[in-house]
């Protein structure tokens, strides 16, 4: 494999490991806004101890995805972030409203309708956050980010041509609630085993195969959308000599994870989820490589130098010795048990 291909791997596992832990987190709030009944106010204590030691370390596999896209990929990074500004700057907004909110609700001191508010703005961000996410994701899938509709060239075109309906598009709103109900997905199966009251263990449980069900609906509306949403991606998917193994592993692992559920058996319940949602963004990167942006950026056509690729391995290298250590670390004080 070149270095240029390695990096594009590196690249999609660090946006992996975001969606499977900043995701959750961000799943966390969907449920902290879709909390009801007698146990609501413990249903949301428990997503704040779960997300509290940790929502700020998920975001460094995000940093990674953004420093290795525009170190080695300058040019998909460059296409990417002029035409889908917008809904990257609404991205960021989110986040950093999500985690004030998040913070300032839990410095309330008793204060009612202090923490009410922050709720809200923490709850909301976290359900625009997920939902753009997906959307910038399905543009850069669809083939519309060409040179013209970044102003490259593009001299005539009006605002909303350029920057608004690249990414505002029927596929890209289903692949948003495709990523908003995987995210609420994994923070349910998590939460199943977070929890040590049987009645928040069973409120999440069902609250998991709920979405679970909304997960395997957004994937088949989104696919319907990708034949003229983005017909790359689809023959990527379904007419590659890999798609028809590879839909049937991700079905497989779907059945599974709600078999666990079923039947009570939340660890392989949160081995078989973890393994579905990464199989989707998988599949997603497979469907339309070797572009990085299609239809003209590829990975070895927009790679950097030789030089700058061989110092980012080595770089990464280096720092997945202090990372993945302390990153482990943290997770063993705060989410194995007997540890914290």
């Amino acid at each position: 494999m070149s270095a240029a291909g390695a990096i594009a791997g590196i690249l999609v596992l660090a946006l992996n490991a975001y969606v499977l832990l900043g995701g959750a987190d961000f799943g966390g709030g969907v449920w902290d806004l879709l909390a009801r009944g007698p146990r609501a106010a413990r249903q949301r204590d428990l997503v704040a101890h779960a997300i509290g030691p940790v929502w700020e370390a998920n975001h460094v596999w995000l940093i990674l995805a953004i420093v290795i896209l525009f170190t080695c990929f300058p040019a998909a990074f460059a296409r990417i972030s002029i035409t889908l500004h917008v809904p990257l700057a609404l991205m960021l907004v989110g986040i950093v409203v999500r985690g004030s909110a998040f913070t300032f609700r839990s410095s309330g001191a008793g204060d009612a309708r202090f923490e009410r508010r922050w709720g809200r703005a923490f709850a909301g961000a976290s359900l625009l956050t997920p939902l753009l996410l997906g959307i910038t994701l399905a543009a850069i899938a669809s083939g519309r980010l060409t040179v013209a509709g970044n102003g490259e060239g593009g001299r005539g075109k009006g605002f909303a041509e350029g920057y608004v309906l690249p990414w505002l598009t029927p596929f890209g709103l289903a692949v948003g609630l495709l990523t908003l109900a995987c995210f609420a997905y994994l923070a349910a199966v998590y939460l199943v085993l977070e929890a040590d009251d049987p009645d928040l263990r069973e409120d999440f449980r069902h609250g998991a195969m709920r979405s679970g069900m909304v997960v395997l609906a957004a994937a088949v509306l989104a696919l319907g959308l990708a034949g003229t949403g983005a017909p790359r991606l689809v023959d990527g998917l379904v007419r590659s000599s890999w798609a028809i193994p590879y839909v049937a592993i991700t079905a497989a692992t779907a059945a599974a994870a709600m078999v666990a559920l079923w039947r009570r058996r939340y660890g392989l319940a949160r081995i078989a989820a973890v393994v579905e949602v990464s199989l989707l963004v998988w599949g997603w990167a497979l469907a339309q490589y070797p572009y990085l942006v299609p239809p003209e950026l590829t990975v070895a056509g927009v790679a950097a130098p030789a030089i700058t690729l061989r110092l980012v391995l080595i770089g990464l290298g280096g720092g997945a010795v202090v990372l993945v250590p302390s990153l482990y670390y943290l997770f063993r004080v705060f989410k194995m048990p007997g540890t914290g």
